[in-house]
């Protein structure tokens, strides 16, 4: 054995030629990378041959320990491992290394027959060389794996770094612009922030719905995702992919003042849950007026007790009629046929109404500043 092992290594610039020769149509990476890193295919092949003979003539019921000995599966996780790091697919690799056992076997059979190796060993070094080359498959599918799984690892990882930066007000365009580099993420001239509550989608079904473009927010306090240029055409497609989820559709906006629009987001996400706002999904920049108005719910509370309080001695009932009288008054702007129609009841009932209001009101109906007032107050929610 020992003779014919030499005479296989003798033999390996001519079995590596071969092989270069063979991969140089179909696989000229490949070919190439034989010509350039001769050390290292040298020191694979000088294992190969090693292992392989390990393999023909150990004993029956043996441990294969030698043949998975770490420097081999290593030196092939590293070449899996390069195979996606320069974007190949595996299944050439593996491909390319059958074509490479079956010169490999040719080879060795017919280095075998010349110096007169027993019919046994040649059966045993057949199984042996096709046995090694499906280990070292293995061992390149496991380093490219590997590979991909870190990779993903990272990229989600620099990808929620570039979230926090997006989201943030204080980020720079240069910080974005080099995070965006580090997460391999295309920064477009435009985004927008979906949110989602948590009664909705989660971050992995709403990201199944959008373009492998979208970012994934993944933070204690938020569910959602960045969109890349919402505007135009794309609009329409966003609102048939968020249909039913709930979302709210952020400002659209240059992406570096997507921080700014976070606040608004979150609000019109807080109005939908209440009721306020109904569209699914919603975009905010339908409704901004009332995203302004209801920024405070409590101011908003406040100044409803201060400019209704000409109507707090009434009954419930009485209450609850002028008040939405006085609603319909300042949406439809006086107009009584209008006023009629949405309250239900007949216009004389509306004129006796609005006696009643100026009598409890008083000129201050006739004042801009407190009809705003009362809109805001009053209408808001119902015109929002």
């Amino acid at each position: 054995m020992e003779l014919l092992e030499r005479r296989l290594t003798e033999r390996l610039p001519e079995l590596l030629g071969e092989v270069r020769d063979l991969l140089a149509d179909g696989w000229p990476d490949y070919a190439e990378f034989l010509d350039g890193d001769t050390g290292s295919v040298q020191e694979g092949a000088g294992l190969f041959v090693h292992r392989l003979l390990l393999l023909a003539t150990r004993p029956p019921g043996a441990s294969d320990q030698e043949a998975s000995e770490p420097g081999v599966q290593s030196l092939f996780e590293q070449i899996g491992r390069r195979q996606w790091e320069v974007g190949h697919d595996l299944t050439r690799l593996l491909t390319a290394y059958q074509l490479g056992a079956r010169v490999a076997w040719r080879y060795v059979a017919t280095t075998a027959d010349e110096v007169d190796v027993s019919r046994e060993v040649v059966g045993a070094l057949a199984e042996a060389v096709f046995d090694f080359v499906s280990r070292l498959s293995q061992a390149s599918a496991r380093g490219f794996v590997l590979a991909q799984q870190e990779d993903s690892r990272d990229r989600d990882r620099h990808r929620d770094e570039l979230v926090g930066l997006l989201l943030s007000e204080r980020a720079s365009m240069e910080a974005i612009r080099s995070a965006a580099a580090r997460a391999k993420w295309p920064l477009p001239a435009t985004a927008a922030i979906v949110l989602v509550d948590g009664s909705g989608p989660g971050v992995p079904e709403l990201m199944s719905r959008l373009d492998s473009y979208a970012l994934p927010v993944r933070q204690v306090d938020l569910t959602g995702a960045v969109v890349p240029d919402p505007g135009g055409a794309r609009r329409a497609l966003l609102a048939q992919e968020l249909a039913g989820t709930g979302a709210v559709v952020g400002v659209n906006v240059p992406v570096g003042l997507l921080g700014r629009t976070l606040t608004g987001a979150r609000i019109t996400l807080r109005l939908r849950s209440s009721g306020v706002v109904a569209d699914d999904p919603v975009f905010v920049d339908d409704h901004l007026d009332t995203v302004i108005v209801h920024r405070d719910g409590g101011m908003l509370t406040f100044l409803g007790e201060r400019v209704l309080a000409p109507l707090d001695g009434l009954s419930d009932g009485a209450r609850a009629r002028l008040t939405q009288t006085l609603t319909a008054w300042l949406v439809h702007q006086g107009d009584r046929a209008a006023m009629a129609e949405q309250l239900g009841v007949h216009p004389q009932t509306v004129s006796y109404r609005l006696g009643r209001l100026r009598e409890l009101f008083g000129d201050r109906l006739d004042s801009p500043r407190e009809r705003l007032r009362l809109l805001l107050a009053l209408g808001w929610s119902q015109v929002g």
